[in-house]
Order: C-alpha cells, then sequence, then structure tokens
C-alpha cells in the first residue's frame, strides 16, 4: 500500500514537472519571438503630432482645430495611445475648440522618465509642452479618470491658466483611502509582457473601438499594438503614488471661481456601488460638493470610457457648459 502511495506521488511530482518545464520552455520560446518580431514595432508608427523635449525627454502632444479656446485633454491611467483613443472626440470639438491631447511621460509617443510621478511634476511637464509648442493659457482642461488629480491640482496652483473644467468620469479627490497594488503583480505582468502572452490576452478582449463610432482602422491598429507595451516603470511609478496624489490634492482645496463639469458614466456609478445606485451616487456627489459653488454635473448612459461611443453629446454638454459659465 505504501509503495503504492509512493508510485502515485512519483508520478504525480513528474507529471507537474513536466507541466513546469513546459510552462518554463514556452515562456522562454515566447521571449524569444517576442524579442525577434515585436520589440521595435512601435518604431514604425509615426508620431500623430509634435515630439517636444521637456528636461531632456521627448514629450508627445496632438492638436486639431483652430478656435479660440484651447481645450486640453489629459488621459487617464495606463491608455497607450491617447492620441488615437482620443480622436474621434477631438474631431469633434475641433470644429469650434484649438484641442490638444498631452501625452504624458511612459505613455503614447512619449518617452519613459525617472523623475517621480507627482502632481507637481504632472503639471509642471503639461505648462511647460503647451508653453513650448505655442499654446499659452488660460485653458479648458478636459481630464478623464485620474487626470482629475492633476487637473484640480493645477486649478489650486495656478487659478489664472486655468478657464475651467470639464470633467469625463474623473477620479474622486474627496475619498483618501484606497487599495494597494502589490509589487509581485507588477513584475507577473511584466513576465507577461515580456514573453508575449498579454499580446495573447488582449486579443481575446472585445474592441471597444470601433469605426462605427468614429475611429479609423489606422488608429485601432496603432492603439491596440500599444497596448502589448504598455507596462513600464513610470506608469507603476503613477500607480504607486496614485492615492499620496489625491491626499494632497484634497489638502489644498479648490478656487471658488473656476466652473466644473463633471460628465459621469452611470457604468462608473453602479460599479461604485456593490448595494444600490444610491451608494454608488454618493461617492461622486462627495466630489462635486468638494469642488465647490460652480460645479455641475451630468450622468450619461455609457462606460467609463464614455468617450469611445458618447461623443457628440460631450461635445454638445461642453458646448452648453461653456457657454452658459462664460455669461
Amino acid at each position: 500500500m505504501k509503495n503504492t502511495k509512493k508510485r502515485r506521488g512519483r508520478k504525480a511530482m513528474h507529471i507537474l514537472g513536466i507541466i513546469v518545464g513546459g510552462v518554463i520552455v514556452l515562456s522562454f520560446l515566447g521571449f524569444i519571438v517576442n524579442m525577434i518580431f515585436f520589440k521595435d514595432e512601435l518604431e514604425a508608427i509615426e508620431p500623430y503630432g509634435q515630439l517636444i523635449e521637456i528636461e531632456g525627454k521627448k514629450m508627445h502632444i496632438y492638436s486639431m482645430g483652430e478656435g479660440e479656446e484651447k481645450i486640453i485633454l489629459l488621459p487617464g491611467y495606463g491608455i497607450p495611445l491617447p492620441s488615437a483613443d482620443f480622436a474621434p472626440l477631438m474631431r469633434e470639438l475641433s470644429n469650434d475648440f484649438t484641442v490638444i491631447a498631452v501625452e504624458y511621460f511612459g505613455i503614447g509617443f512619449s518617452d519613459e522618465t525617472d523623475t517621480p510621478r507627482t502632481n507637481d511634476n504632472y503639471i509642471e511637464e503639461v505648462r511647460m509642452v503647451l508653453s513650448k509648442a505655442g499654446y499659452n493659457p488660460p485653458y479648458i482642461l478636459m481630464p478623464h479618470s485620474a487626470s482629475g488629480i492633476y487637473s484640480e491640482y493645477y486649478a489650486a496652483k495656478y487659478p489664472e491658466e486655468v478657464k475651467s473644467i470639464v470633467m469625463l468620469d474623473t477620479t474622486t479627490t474627496a475619498i483618501t483611502e484606497g487599495p494597494s497594488v502589490p509589487k509581485f503583480l507588477y513584475s507577473i505582468a511584466k513576465a507577461q509582457q515580456s514573453t508575449g502572452l498579454t499580446r495573447l490576452t488582449i486579443g481575446l478582449v472585445p474592441e471597444t473601438k470601433k469605426i462605427e463610432n468614429g475611429y479609423t482602422q489606422k488608429e485601432i491598429d496603432d492603439y491596440k499594438k500599444f497596448t502589448f507595451h504598455v507596462l513600464n516603470n513610470t506608469i507603476i511609478d503613477q500607480q504607486d503614488r496614485l492615492i499620496s496624489n489625491i491626499r494632497e490634492v484634497n489638502s489644498l482645496g479648490f478656487p471658488d471661481d473656476i466652473p466644473v463639469l463633471k460628465i459621469i458614466s452611470n457604468d462608473t456609478v453602479k460599479s461604485m456601488s456593490k448595494k444600490n445606485e444610491e451608494a454608488g451616487m454618493e461617492y461622486q456627489l462627495n466630489h462635486i460638493n468638494k469642488l465647490g459653488n460652480k460645479v455641475e454635473y451630468k450622468l450619461i448612459q455609457g462606460s467609463h470610457f464614455l468617450y469611445h461611443t458618447n461623443t457628440k453629446e460631450i461635445v454638445e454638454l461642453t458646448k452648453d457648459f461653456l457657454e452658459r459659465s462664460s455669461n
């Protein structure tokens, strides 16, 4: 009986060894294939806009339109290629405004950087790149998701440079606690990316950018290629500093005279609540109340990436808000 158990144990260990060995071999082969065939695939894609030197690094901005008022689009966390992601919204806004999408260091065509991803560094880099490109304040900031944090910091530090803010389902700065990401998960994700596993898994995810929503096939293809290379130390540092950046903004307060429109996704409201939609909306209202007396909000039907599908609605809400707030 004991010999039978030992034989079964050895057989199980042998099978496990084969599986582990197979995974190691496949990972190694994936790494080699990834390095040989896909290492330089992004170099073949021409930047959509301008590459401007900031502190010895290249930062990419992309503009459309010739309107007198300037809308600055600021991307959410980990968006691989904002210049493609924002493109349909930019085309709609460019009929009435000059629209500039800024790609932070670490994403899109911009370089990576070792400079800490603090609120102050983000905003000073944005100010420098806009100034060097010839775009002078005041600006209408249009942040998505985590960029709402940096936009509030910008308004608090340089209120004379911010005419108004249109927030696209932005992160609240009214709640200063949140989960942290364990370091080992970054290591796993990096390994997946280097072995090409990310390329396989992303290919199984349904594409949210579609021709019928205003995207070109080139924008869709380029964006997907950038998703295979998105993880790097720059955006990891951004994630690691997220809560501390929120706490800093929360401690500053918000200028009373800067108009704010927060456009909220109903999907986000639902996902923020485990019990009911009212609790999810309370999360949003806490943020709205923090932003003072010149803030308003609009709840619309859509995902967190509401500009993928609701571009015309966003443009109409923006134009109406800016017209009313300027009177």
